[in-house]
């Protein structure tokens, strides 16, 4: 909703199709290529008819832009509908700086923060400054780099599940460094690395929220 609230404000007229689901990436990170190449030819058909597809999350986005196409053969009419799709799709800063053409929302946020780089958005989508410089326009707002902000938090899907220790120590370094900045707040633009920083921040009792990117532009 905050995603769409800043999109609205930029001019662009939002729709939300009812018939989308996940985009099917758990499926084909666990090998289970057929359950999510029909999870994918149901999203190619739901979002047939868009402009763009502007999407909060890094790892969704890569598995809509980079992924698809391999689900299919290569002459197929659902490869071609995934190369069409990919160029249609956008993570959410990435579509305001470089489509929408604006690196000032006018937010307000009072107070520091910190930001931390999703897996899948900087090594697949190589996506590091839009997020910065657009935090970086907003009114209150003290942005301090942690020491291991490129560092993965751990959460990995279902790694986190088969992999708990690992998963957990990965998380407890994050936080070290956050804590590091004297940050309040952690921003990041995948919000399942918000649910694994926040369950680890919470359980440590630490004052420390999460909040995604486009909370933040959203605030006024």
């Amino acid at each position: 909703m905050a995603m769409a609230t800043v999109l609205d404000r930029l001019g662009y007229g939002i729709d939300f199709p009812e018939k989308q689901t996940c985009c099917g990436q758990p499926a084909f990170n666990s090998g289970y290529r057929d359950e999510a190449r029909a999870v994918a030819r149901h999203t190619l058909n739901v979002l047939a008819d868009c402009d763009y597809v502007v999407v909060p999350s890094g790892s969704c986005t890569a598995m809509i832009s980079h992924h698809y196409k391999e689900l299919f053969t290569h002459d197929s009419p659902e490869s071609a509908a995934a190369e069409n799709l990919a160029a249609r799709t956008y993570e959410f800063s990435k579509f305001i700086t470089e489509i929408a053409g604006v690196e000032d929302v006018g937010a307000r946020f009072e107070g520091i923060a910190t930001y931390h780089d999703s897996c899948h958005a900087l090594r697949e989508l190589k996506i590091k400054e839009a997020p910065r410089r657009l935090l970086a326009n907003v009114r209150g707002l003290e942005l301090r780099e942690m020491d291991a902000a490129s560092e993965c938090c751990g959460f990995g899907g279902t790694f986190s599940v088969k992999f708990p220790g690992i998963s957990g120590g990965m998380a407890a370094t994050k936080i070290e460094s956050i804590l590091r900045t004297g940050a309040s707040t952690v921003v990041s633009i995948d919000s399942s690395c918000l649910m694994q920083l926040q369950g680890a921040i919470s359980r440590a009792g630490l004052p420390i929220r999460t909040m995604h990117l486009a909370e933040i532009l959203a605030s006024q």
